[in-house]
């Protein structure tokens, strides 16, 4: 059976792992941009905090994602729980890295005319700090998004949603007559959602960040 009979004939299947790859990846991403966001927002006034936040989380990245679900099947259980837990713990390093990066970098004459028009530091932070601290977290987020992709499909091992269980099962079944075309389908897949996700961020910046900014 060639590849795209293969395809063809799984394509139902394909679809909904391709939808349950896509939803878990964004959802997390979801919660690792709010998380991200935070940490970043409490700790850039702080050069030690900053980079306690950004090391932090650059220590969970080193932690192979065999292990780290191995870690957490055991608190959590097989399945979405573990998945989610580890997406969204990979996700926060370029996440919180950019946004602290991005907020300090913020001109302070801008936020001291604010200040000065009497605007409170919540809003300072909301209507001037976040907004111009914008592109960077975006980079990060579609940087984080892209690591994501790949690694959702390593939570198979841990029975989570996805194109991985594809990969795995042919991965498992090697020498057999669909084998190769099951990993090829999920691997070729995740490429394609990926470069979907990141022509959607693309869009949200030319839609959200102004052309002086992106120049």
């Amino acid at each position: 059976m060639s590849f795209w009979e293969y395809v063809a004939g799984r394509r139902a299947q394909l679809l909904a792992d391709s939808y349950q790859h896509a939803s878990a990846v964004f959802q997390c991403m979801v919660v690792a941009t709010l998380v991200g966001v935070v940490i970043g927002v409490l700790t850039y006034r702080s050069e030690w905090a900053g980079n306690l936040a950004v090391t932090t989380t650059a220590t969970l990245l080193t932690v192979p994602s065999l292990a780290l679900l191995g870690l957490l099947v055991p608190l959590t259980g097989l399945g979405v729980a573990p998945t989610v837990t580890a997406l969204v713990l990979y996700g926060l390093l370029p996440i919180v890295r950019n946004a602290v990066v991005g907020l300090r970098g913020v001109d302070p004459s801008l936020v001291d005319a604010a200040k000065g028009i009497g605007m409170s530091r919540a809003a300072r932070l909301l209507r001037v700090e976040l907004p111009l601290a914008w592109p960077p977290i975006l980079t990060g987020i579609r940087v984080a998004t892209q690591m994501l992709m790949g690694i959702a499909a390593v939570a198979a091992y841990a029975s989570g949603p996805g194109l991985g269980n594809e990969i795995f099962r042919g991965v498992s079944s090697l020498g057999s007559a669909n084998a190769l075309n099951q990993v090829l389908a999920g691997t070729l897949g995740i490429i394609v959602l990926a470069l979907l996700f990141d022509a959607a961020y693309v869009l949200i910046g030319r839609l959200t960040i102004p052309g002086g900014i992106r120049g």
